[in-house]
């Protein structure tokens, strides 16, 4: 079910003409936070670790097109 929203969420972005490095930082972010729940369900320190780390890629990656976006206008 997730999958779902993740991919209804991402053809949504697609339609407002968003820069790819954002839709690609949103998309690293829920991968990310979704790691980290799982790492501390699991109580697996190195996957919780991995989580936050790919939330934090998705946030620069997020902000990154934001500023592409800021460019094109």
């Amino acid at each position: 079910m997730l999958s779902v929203l993740l991919r209804h969420r991402i053809i949504d972005t697609r339609s407002s003409d968003m820069d790819k490095d954002r839709m690609a930082g949103m998309a690293k972010q829920a991968k990310g936070a979704i790691k980290e729940a799982a790492g501390k369900v699991l109580g697996d320190t190195k996957m919780t670790a991995e989580g936050k780390g790919e939330k934090a890629a998705g946030k620069v990656q997020n902000a990154v097109g934001g500023v592409k976006d800021k460019v094109k206008e």
